[in-house]
């Protein structure tokens, strides 16, 4: 099993900034992907920005340019540093962990969620 603690949402105004993280632990495979998802009242949840199996990173093209995704591999940990925010950021931010066993079977983890919320 393996648990998320996130940390870092709040309350800011357009244009401001915010620093999200997330930790890993528990009992892992070497092999996963890790990255933020985001909720906003009344729609799906969607990427935000990932780092593949490979090291990769993926964003949801509404984000390009302002937010940015780090991580420490041996602290199994993540960030997400978010610039220029508008009230369209405005949303539950969720931690994901895809963990891959030695045959590629996925195991999928969530952290508890942290509201941003962008407003005057």
């Amino acid at each position: 099993q393996v648990q998320l603690e996130e940390s870092g949402g709040g309350l800011v105004q357009p244009g401001g900034s915010l620093r999200l993280s997330c930790a890993a632990s528990g009992s892992m495979f070497s092999n996963y992907a890790m990255g933020w998802y985001r909720q906003a009242p009344g729609k799906q949840r969607e990427l935000v920005a990932i780092f593949s199996r490979s090291g990769k990173t993926n964003y949801a093209e509404s984000v390009k340019g302002r937010f940015t995704i780090s991580r420490d591999n041996p602290k199994i940990t993540v960030d997400l540093q978010m610039n220029s925010l508008k009230p369209e950021d405005t949303a539950v931010y969720y931690c994901n962990l895809v963990d891959f066993n030695d045959y590629g079977r996925p195991y999928t983890y969530w952290g508890q969620g942290t509201q941003v919320t962008v407003s005057p």
